[in-house]
């Protein structure tokens, strides 16, 4: 397993943009599929969006989130980003990276996990 510390939340106002860094521990930080959840209060967690392994080529989006976020790596740095364009109230929650064997969309499917970063969308 993997070691996974997110950064990069903070308090942004509706319309504006934010990168949530993802930096994992291991040599074997390439061989990782890596996701990020987010889970709004009171609500369950929600798969946000995967990358595959390796070069990354497969990349997977929610549908309430397409065309405004997108996800990233730098196998070089070991680390997994997440950058929000056009941010609603609605996106606010706390943001989870998640690092596994497969790409999924499901979190069971993930066993490393981050504490998580929190982001607040003002209206």
């Amino acid at each position: 397993q993997v070691q996974l510390v997110e950064s990069g939340g903070g308090l942004v106002q509706a319309g504006g943009s934010l990168r949530l860094s993802c930096a994992a521990s291991g040599r074997t930080f390439s061989s990782y599929a890596m996701a990020w959840f987010r889970q709004a209060p009171g609500k369950e967690r929600e798969f946000v969006c995967a990358i595959s392994s390796w070069s990354g080529g497969g990349k997977y989006y929610a549908d309430s989130i397409e065309g405004r976020f997108t996800i990233s790596r730098d196998n070089a740095k070991n680390t997994v980003y997440l950058t929000m364009n056009s941010l609603k109230p609605e996106d606010t929650a706390v943001y989870y990276c998640a690092a596994g064997r497969l790409t999924s969309t499901r979190a069971n499917q993930y066993a490393s996990w981050g504490q998580g970063t929190l982001v607040t969308v003002s209206s």
